[in-house]
């Protein structure tokens, strides 16, 4: 069975949901998910080869390549195939239905690659050429502008209600967040925290006073921040959420130094959720300081003001005349007088935006951060992590209660550069 179209225009992708990829038997497994979904591959001339990708945290990915005779590199990547196995236990964190579905809604807008199909723990997609970001590459001044160009177009040109419509919400469960905002598509990243904060581990009395006390502060911020919104009039976008630099793929150009780039895609939308532009904004700033919290990194206010204006420059090259443009038609730009007195308008308002979003990527991460160190088999040091990322929250808190004390010098070094110029 090869992808073909469902009647209402999104394609269907080949079921493979017998079959799964297995640690125990990594290269094994792997091989027959590819040769299931690409049989003329396993008797044709040429090896099959496998490349992991140690970026992630949460995931496994492999680049499967089939090395045919008198193929250059450029062949064999046209015709490879990503393997992403979702990590032990995230379906606690993610709705695997909800991401395919916005995988195949970015297909739609030509802003992912083909999503060929779908295994029992994870998925296979069309490889794309390029390489990962590194955390110091974002601020590149090769690389920044490509990044804010290209979300600045997401937030334009993706109808966010379709990426949730008919998607399960649970409304007991959730109740206390969406009733402060009923109005708007869920699940989103309200809901999504939220939800986590269920999820966290609560066998000691202390895990269970940290549960209450994070779902009090998820309830919080929803009602303190929820209504914000973008430069679209009080609509959602449908937001990345990972923007770390390994989710970010530079395409180049040639072989200059340094090197100039042909653009950058953005890749795995396990997260994509509705919400505001700030949040996009913000969670993607603070992850120019990378795993490691290396809080130099973070943009002072005038790298994120010649970020934010080229992302508002992009929206609104992007937005589409009005809301009842077809939404097949919202890929190609539509030219727009912005004056710089617009231009100028939008940033001052993203900027305040951002400012007052800042604390809370930490709180989303450092949530999720909690549940992977109690699920993850994946080597990574996620209790540090929590409590790096939800200082970051804290001393955000602090900062808007008027109550901040004493800073560690990690989080004043972060404040530092935010407010440096």
């Amino acid at each position: 069975m090869s992808p073909s179209a469902h009647p209402n225009g999104v394609r269907l992708v080949k079921d493979l949901t017998a079959l799964s990829y297995s640690a125990a038997r990594s290269e094994d497994s792997a091989r027959e998910l590819i040769y299931a979904l690409k049989p003329e591959w396993e008797h044709s001339p040429g090896p099959l080869e496998f490349i992991r990708f140690k970026d992630g945290i949460t995931n496994t990915l492999f680049k499967a390549e089939k090395r045919r005779p008198h193929y250059d590199q450029s062949q064999v990547d046209e015709d490879a195939v990503l393997l992403r196995a979702y990590g032990n236990g995230t379906e606690v964190l993610i709705d695997r239905e909800r991401e395919a579905r916005s995988h195949e809604l970015l297909t739609q807008h030509y802003l992912a690659p083909a999503l060929l199909a779908r295994f029992k723990n994870g998925l296979l997609y069309n490889f794309i050429e390029g390489s990962a970001c590194t955390p110091e590459e974002l601020f590149r001044p090769n690389v920044w502008p490509a990044t804010a160009s290209l979300l600045g177009k997401w937030h334009a040109v993706l109808p966010t209600k379709d990426a949730v419509e008919g998607v399960d919400v649970q409304k007991k469960q959730w109740a206390n967040v969406l009733n402060l905002l009923p109005d708007k598509p869920s699940p989103n990243i309200w809901t999504d925290m939220y939800k986590w904060t269920l999820a966290l581990p609560h066998k000691s009395s202390s895990e269970k006073d940290r549960q209450t006390t994070l779902s009090h502060e998820v309830e919080m911020v929803t009602k303190n921040l929820g209504r914000t919104t973008g430069l679209a009039q009080g609509q959602y976008m449908l937001c990345h959420c990972d923007l770390l630099s390994g989710n970010v793929i530079v395409r180049p150009d040639s072989s200059e130094s340094p090197p100039k780039i042909s653009g950058v895609s953005f890749i795995d939308y396990e997260y994509t959720s509705p919400g505001p532009a700030a949040f996009d904004l913000a969670n993607h700033f603070s992850e120019w300081a990378g795993f490691e919290c290396n809080y130099q990194n973070i943009p002072t206010r005038s790298q994120r003001r010649a970020y934010i204006e080229c992302y508002a420059e992009s929206y609104r090259a992007h937005s589409p005349k009005s809301s009842s443009q077809d939404p097949k038609d919202r890929t190609t730009p539509v030219p727009r007088s912005s004056s710089s007195s617009v231009l100028s308008q939008d940033t001052e308002r993203l900027m305040i935006d951002v400012d007052n979003f800042k604390g809370i990527p930490g709180l989303y991460w450092g949530i999720w951060a909690l549940i992977q160190a109690d699920i993850s088999q994946i080597d990574f040091d996620y209790d540090t992590y929590a409590k790096k990322r939800l200082a970051e929250y804290w001393t955000w808190r602090a900062e808007k209660d008027g109550t901040q004390a004493e800073l560690s010098p990690e989080q004043s070094l972060r404040e530092q550069r935010w407010r440096s110029d």
